[in-house]
């Protein structure tokens, strides 16, 4: 192995961590919420803004950061990132009210809104275009890994200690992965992260593209549908999946921790089989349309069905087998999709235009939780409404997914961008 492809997989294996604690974060909310309740004499509507600010500037994050992207270097911009994780989690550890909740979940949105997207471009720039697919959906296991290990270890902490114990713990880690990301990552060489589509044989893109001609092709639009349907459920799934499993099902706090993991370990597993089985397609000469637009869609359709399908049932293990299959199905297809958008955007414009795409999708994540709540508050029942919750889900990533499905195709419209 070469130095430098040695340095790579280092750097992957930093992109991961940055991405464990970055979902750590987000789920622990969902673990504390029934305490948060209690102590602060919430109800499922006050708690659903909870929920739903950690999204209201995620997009401006989002923007922001991919544009600092192309101008700070990543070594500095990912810590800064890190940085102020750590800085909005603290004051958590201490006794507060529902507006400092809020102000630091809006602050910790925002830091993080750019971390998925910042990650995928410097993973992008260790490796050539057609071997990228296998690290992404690396990158993007991170994201099922973190919180595989949050939700036990952070239940523990929540049941015997309190739930301001489990945000400093958090706090501590953010602050960890900084300096470990200051003493070993950094973008790779430039040559890696060339203007080339996504296979070896594509078309030559342009050095940059006008935004609005890229976001007039089929698969950026495909691809933002898709990655917002998607990112409800993910978004869902952090914010309410725990206090499902208590108010809606009746598990206790110590078993709904650990079947919280399980849709994680599920996702984590997926998306890296995901990844390298797009990999072997390309290999063997199946075209983009298919390894990155049709793979990822069906997955978020066949996971909306699952999500209908899991919310119409009573608790049981077909329940939970379906409930964990939802999440595995939607997580999935994220890092292949994320290689598809490569594919057409020229290399100097990845940062801005993964931004942008992330602060689109984002909105998923400020609708999803606002909506699940209501649903909640205004039911026959915690579980009815919970139901309903989820029903309008499975049906939400079902139309996004057949709209992906129909518009997707990376090696067209890399094509044409080539052409003009």
């Amino acid at each position: 192995m070469t130095p430098v492809r040695r340095r790579a997989w280092i750097v992957l294996a930093l992109l991961v961590c940055l991405m464990l604690v970055n979902y750590a974060d987000k789920v622990v909310v969902g673990l504390a919420g029934v305490g948060m309740k209690e102590d602060l004499g919430l109800d499922d509507a006050e708690f659903g803004v909870i929920q739903s600010s950690f999204f209201w500037l995620f997009a401006v994050g989002s923007v922001l950061g991919g544009w600092l992207g192309g101008k700070v270097r990543a070594r500095w911009l990912l810590a800064g990132i890190a940085a102020l994780w750590a800085l909005s989690l603290a004051p958590m550890a201490a006794q507060v009210g529902f507006t400092t909740i809020v102000a630091c979940r809006v602050l910790l949105g925002f830091a993080e809104g750019p971390t998925t997207a910042l990650a995928m471009q410097v993973a992008h720039s260790w490796f050539p275009a057609h071997r990228r697919a296998v690290p992404s959906s690396i990158v993007v296991a991170g994201a099922g890994i973190g919180p595989l290990i949050a939700a036990p270890v952070l239940t523990w902490v929540i049941v015997t200690y309190s739930w301001h114990a489990a945000f400093g713990v958090l706090a501590v880690f953010g602050a960890v992965i900084t300096v470990l990301w200051l003493l070993g990552g950094d973008s790779g060489p430039e040559g890696a992260g060339g203007g080339h589509g996504g296979v070896a044989t594509g078309p030559a893109l342009p050095e940059r593209v006008p935004l609005r001609r890229l976001f007039s092709t089929g698969t950026l639009i495909g691809m933002c549908l898709l990655f917002f349907v998607a990112y409800a459920n993910t978004s869902v799934k952090v914010s309410w999946l725990p206090l499902y499993l208590r108010e809606g099902l009746g598990y206790d706090a110590t078993t709904a921790g650990n079947l919280v993991a399980l849709p994680y370990l599920g996702s984590a597993i997926a998306v890296i089989a995901v990844g390298v089985l797009s990999a072997v397609l390309t290999r063997r000469g199946v075209g983009s349309r298919m390894t990155r637009g049709v793979l990822p869609g069906a997955m978020v359709l066949a996971s909306g069905v699952c999500t209908i399908a899991f919310s119409s049932l009573d608790r049981g293990t077909l329940q939970m087998v379906l409930l964990v299959l939802a999440s595995c199905l939607n997580s999935a297809g994220y890092g292949v999709a994320f290689a598809g958008l490569a594919d057409v955007v020229p290399a100097k414009q990845r940062g801005a235009v993964f931004g942008i795409v992330t602060g689109i999708y984002s909105l998923g994540g400020v609708v999803a939780p606002l909506v699940v709540g209501r649903l909640v508050a205004g039911g026959e029942s915690v579980a009815l409404g919970y139901g309903d919750g989820f029903m309008v889900l499975g049906v939400t990533m079902i139309a996004g997914a057949i709209a992906a499905l129909v518009l997707v195709n990376p090696a067209r419209d890399a094509a044409k961008l080539a052409a003009e």
